[in-house]
């Protein structure tokens, strides 16, 4: 029950106003709500719309004058922000043939997965790997990282980052380097001998929360989901769902971004779930639609939509579809806050 205004606590209110000062009273229902009450909304952005102002920003400006040539997908429920939630950034990134982004770092930890064209790389602090479509790469926080396209066709991939973590806490840095591209400190994907073969290196020892293995294959994943749901492991709420993982702890790849690959059997119709995380979809075969709360969202390969905290969402495929997702419940489940409700 919100107590009622009357003049003498309007009165007492504009004492307390000019004192940096506030009634805990006034504030109780929108400060401590009974469940999550986000101002983001779901949203979806269709590939085949977006691809022509990708390349049309390619040729109104080049990848070494914008550091970055992103165009930011904004939440309509929080636009002017660049985020697509409350705590993640998206976007889509593109860098033509013969490009480089420049070398910089930065507090934020970043995600890549690829959309579309081949030919182009990334590398991470000296070690090299190059991109192909379905591929999810990470750029762990401070990590000195660049993109080249050494092909001859665009490439497109979706950005995700932990920014608005960062900036909650008021932990930004940033650097550029004096060189545009790192120079190679070891051979090309190097880190999947190392990591990726359910071996590491001797006597290695886990140091701080990121997966040393920065580039996920989209083959042998999509592989493996297929040999799930050929045994029969389909969830009538996700299909055939896995979390990559990082080889050296079986925890996340990174502290605050988590990332997922599911499969859905053509005809799936799924069964409601909410989460506490509001998660980032990008579709990488097949079509279909999630209905998200009261709303349904058509989608096909390449599209982006998300899904805010605790609405209730259900996918349904009409031909065999695998969607990729990122969020941030690694962060929630350290702090004890993630939930799950299917």
């Amino acid at each position: 029950m919100k107590p009622e205004i009357t003049s003498e606590r309007q009165a007492f209110y504009r004492v307390l106003d000019g004192r940096d000062l506030a009634p805990l009273w006034e504030a109780m229902a929108t400060l401590v709500t009974p469940e999550p009450k986000s101002a983001c909304v779901a949203a979806s952005w269709q590939y085949e719309g977006v691809r022509p102002l990708l390349l049309e920003a390619g040729a109104l400006i080049t990848a070494e004058e914008a550091e970055r040539r992103v165009l930011v997908l904004e939440n309509p429920g929080i636009r002017g922000r660049s985020q697509i939630t409350n705590s993640l950034y998206a976007g889509l990134q593109l860098i033509l043939p013969g490009e480089v982004a420049p070398a910089h770092r930065h507090a934020a930890a970043a995600l890549r997965f690829i959309v579309e064209g081949e030919g182009a790389y990334t590398a991470v602090d000296g070690e090299r790997v190059t991109m192909h479509p379905g591929d999810f790469v990470i750029t762990p926080s401070w990590t000195w990282h660049d993109h080249g396209n050494v092909g001859t066709e665009p490439v497109v991939w979706l950005d995700g980052l932990d920014v608005p973590i960062v900036n909650l806490f008021d932990t930004s840095f940033a650097e550029r380097s004096t060189k545009i591209s790192q120079p190679a400190n070891c051979a090309e994907d190097v880190a999947a001998s190392r990591y990726g073969s359910n071996m590491l290196p001797l006597e290695y020892e886990v140091h701080g929360g990121n997966s040393p293995l920065f580039a996920y294959r989209y083959a042998p994943a999509r592989a493996a989901l297929e040999r799930l749901a050929r045994s029969g492991q389909v969830s009538p709420v996700h299909g055939t769902k896995l979390q990559y993982a990082n080889p050296a702890t079986g925890g996340y790849p990174m502290p605050t971004i988590g990332a997922f690959l599911q499969l859905l059997p053509a005809g799936f119709n799924g069964d409601d779930y909410r989460s506490t995380d509001a998660t980032v979809f990008n579709v990488v075969e097949g079509d279909g639609f999630s209905m998200i709360g009261q709303q349904r969202f058509d989608w096909q390969a390449r599209d982006v939509f998300v899904v805010p905290s605790w609405v209730p969402v259900s996918h349904h495929a009409k031909s065999e579809s695998v969607l990729f997702s990122f969020s941030d419940r690694p962060a929630q489940k350290a702090l004890g806050l993630w939930r799950e409700l299917v």
